[in-house]
C-alpha cells in the first residue's frame, strides 16, 4: 500500500510519463462546445477513455447524449466495445452523461503497466477523436 504522497508522486510521474511519452495536442476540453469533453483516467484497478457531456441543463445534456447515441455504429466502429449511461453519477454526486471504453487490469501504481495504459489511451483517444472531428457539425447542431 502507498502513502497518500507516494500515490500522488506516482500519480504525477505516470502523467509527465505518458505526455513525454505522446507529446501531442489531444481534443480533450477543446471541443468548442460548452461541457463537453473528452478525459483519460487511471486508477489503481483500470483505465478509461470517456465522452463527458455535464452540462447542468438537462435537456441539453440529453439532446447531445442522444445525438452522439444516433451515431452509435460509428462510434463503435472507431473505439470498438463501449459503454454508455445517460445519467452518471460522479464522485461528487453531479450527474452527467458519459460514453467510455475501458483497459481492465491495468494500474496507474503499477509502472509495469504503463506502456499497455499509454497505448490503449492513445487508440481509443485518437478514435473519439476521429469520430468527432467527422460528425462534429451534426453534433454541434443542437
Amino acid at each position: 500500500m502507498f502513502s497518500k504522497e507516494e500515490k500522488a508522486a506516482l500519480t504525477k510521474e505516470f502523467w509527465t510519463a505518458f505526455g513525454k511519452s505522446f507529446p501531442r495536442k489531444w481534443l480533450l476540453y477543446n471541443t468548442r462546445i460548452k461541457d463537453f469533453s473528452f478525459k483519460f483516467s487511471a486508477d489503481s484497478r483500470k483505465a478509461e477513455v470517456s465522452l463527458d457531456i455535464e452540462m447542468k441543463d438537462e435537456l441539453f445534456r440529453n439532446a447531445y447524449y442522444e445525438k452522439i447515441w444516433s451515431l452509435e455504429d460509428m462510434l463503435r466502429e472507431e473505439v470498438g466495445d463501449f459503454q454508455k449511461e445517460e445519467y452518471y453519477t460522479l464522485e461528487n454526486g453531479k450527474v452527467i452523461a458519459r460514453i467510455w471504453v475501458t483497459k481492465e487490469n491495468v494500474s496507474l501504481f503499477n509502472k509495469n503497466t504503463w506502456r499497455e495504459i499509454f497505448e490503449f489511451f492513445v487508440e481509443k483517444m485518437e478514435g473519439f477523436e476521429r469520430f468527432f472531428y467527422e460528425y462534429e457539425d451534426f453534433i454541434k447542431d443542437v
